[in-house]
């Protein structure tokens, strides 16, 4: 697992700053206009609810544009990451926003013994982020031992249909090529590019990548205590995960033909106890 941890972190290390400078993170704009939130944020808004007041930690934050887009909806917020590059970026974010966010390197496994265990009132977790990790019940109990009694657990996610459909086809037919269920050994990818607009040359292309299905996810959760309060599938994602996906107005991408084919992302969401 050293060896999968390591190629994923040289491969967010080095698109964190390209990420940044993208178009498609929108950082100027959010640096520029105080009420700016990041697509991800704006979906999510209408089930997030009011965030007043709420101590929130954000897992696997990236370079903080959500985080930041979270701490304007009036949570304080903290976010980790395992990139150093990436948590670089999110505080220089904050800083120029002169938005009050702690951030931490570290993995997401040990983000109980870093942040402090039943400390927080929200734990969010963004999108594109369960594929990175190898066990997805440890996962949940990690989300289980910070939250405070009462407190709450929030995901939108890749589903986990769509990380195992083959997404380079061009015909319009959608085929499940590769695992659906969680696996000790990685898929393992050498791929070019990423996932946003970028000028910059990346020479770190290899990953490592597990999938979890619904039920291993849902299960994991109820297994760490928690009571699903929500569960819902959609029918787009925020980036052109196929390259026949059309855009929406609201910067989703949806398939072109016979979208009801598929469900794209979810969101869950979770209550531990009082």
């Amino acid at each position: 697992m050293d060896e999968y941890l390591a190629l994923n972190r040289a491969l967010w290390d080095e698109r964190a700053p390209a990420h940044a400078a993208s178009p498609d993170y929108a950082v100027e704009r959010l640096a520029a206009d105080p009420r700016h939130l990041s697509d991800v944020v704006r979906f999510d808004r209408p089930r997030l609810g009011d965030l007043t007041g709420l101590r929130g930690a954000h897992l696997q934050c990236h370079i903080g544009t959500d985080t930041l887009s979270l701490a304007r909806l009036g949570a304080t917020m903290t976010g980790l990451d395992f990139s150093t590059a990436s948590v670089e970026q999110a505080r220089a974010l904050a800083a120029a926003t002169r938005t009050p966010i702690e951030y931490h390197v570290a993995d997401v496994y040990d983000a109980v013994e870093v942040l402090g265990a039943e400390a927080y009132d929200l734990v969010y977790t963004g999108i594109g982020v369960l594929c990175w990790l190898p066990d997805v019940a440890r996962w949940a109990e990690v989300i289980a031992g910070l939250l405070k009694p009462g407190g709450r657990f929030f995901i939108r996610e890749g589903h986990p249909v769509l990380w195992a459909a083959d997404q380079d086809r061009m015909d319009g037919s959608l085929v499940i090529d590769f695992p659906y269920f969680e696996r000790s050994e990685p898929t393992l990818w050498d791929e070019p590019g990423t996932y946003v607009s970028t000028e910059t040359a990346l020479t770190h292309t290899r990953s490592a990548e597990w999938n979890h299905g619904i039920g291993e996810i849902l299960s994991a959760v109820l297994a760490a205590g928690l009571t699903i309060t929500g569960f819902e599938e959609h029918r787009s994602v925020p980036w052109q995960a196929m390259p026949d996906m059309v855009a929406g107005g609201d910067g989703e991408f949806r398939l072109p033909e016979r979208p009801d084919r598929m469900p794209l992302t979810y969101t869950l969401q979770a209550v531990k106890p009082a």
